[in-house]
């Protein structure tokens, strides 16, 4: 079902419905594209109807209950994404056939169109839900995989979720999964050339009980037989190296749907940070 004919649905059902339900109709009309990332208790809280509403209001419009409504979003949106790019490639104009910045920009252009066919929504969700449930999120990486865990770890941070990035200039990796334990989640980073310490690393630590989701490239990739969820991002780039422009685009997706997790919280966050900030003076 298409989301315009759902949101059809939706209003002819509108004034049949009660007042409780009418406000989660529009909670799934304003966010269509959030509600396969959500649990029913964040569309309860987040539309400030009660669980119970939530399943009634799935149940008046035809479906079984939250989980066939949801299911049925997310089946519409994987639809859309297989059938279109969601960014269009640059045209070069006849001049301009030889430019690099053209020729890198639709490179990342095509990793991230690439990346939304490649993410499980499912397996999203259960990492961001792993991540805002440990009590301790860390993050690891060596290359350009070491500077996106530090962001990660960063925007983690900023939103309230507690994360320390791995350092690998003071100890190496498994010196320092001594100090994970059960409670704790390891988010590893791993593209090409994958490093062994960094593998290493994830096997220790699910030694000890401890959870592990992996950001790499593909099904097959070394992290992804030993982690307990994988997001699968494609890195592609016109040098040896890795690209970093589909990875960004999923670090701040998760940054953004920990803060949608417990907003307020976020928030708080936010402005403590901003306050601690204080913009210089001129004197």
């Amino acid at each position: 079902m298409l989301h315009t004919e759902l949101r059809k649905q939706i209003r002819e059902n509108y004034k049949k419905l009660s007042k409780n339900l009418q406000v989660v109709a529009d909670f799934f009309i304003e966010n269509f594209d959030k509600i396969p990332f959500l649990s029913v208790q964040e569309i309860a809280k987040n539309s400030g109807a009660s669980v119970a509403s939530v399943v009634r209001f799935a149940q008046r419009i035809g479906y079984s209950g939250f989980a066939e409504i949801r299911n049925a979003v997310a089946e519409n949106l994987q639809q859309q994404l297989k059938n279109e790019d969601r960014f269009p490639l640059i045209k070069a104009s006849a001049k301009d056939e030889d430019d690099i910045l053209t020729s890198v920009a639709n490179q990342d252009i095509q990793n991230i169109n690439q990346t939304f066919k490649l993410i499980d929504r499912n397996s999203f969700r259960k990492a961001v839900e792993m991540i805002f449930d440990a009590r301790t999120v860390y993050t690891a990486g060596l290359g350009i995989s070491f500077l996106l865990s530090r962001i990660l770890s960063y925007q983690l941070n900023q939103v309230g979720v507690r994360s320390h990035a791995m350092q690998h200039d003071t100890s190496p990796f498994l010196e320092q999964s001594l100090l994970l334990d059960k409670d704790d989640l390891l988010v590893v980073l791993s593209f090409p050339p994958y490093s062994t310490e960094t593998i290493d690393l994830v096997k220790e630590v699910k030694g000890k009980s401890v959870k592990v989701v992996a950001i790499t490239d593909k099904p097959a990739a070394p992290a992804t037989f030993h982690a307990d969820v994988s997001l699968l991002v494609k890195s592609e780039n016109m040098l040896f190296t890795n690209s970093f422009a589909a990875i960004s685009v999923l670090i701040n997706a998760i940054a953004t749907q920990c803060a949608c997790h417990d907003y307020d919280k976020a928030q708080k966050m936010i402005e403590a940070s901003s306050a601690i900030q204080k913009p210089l003076v001129e004197s």
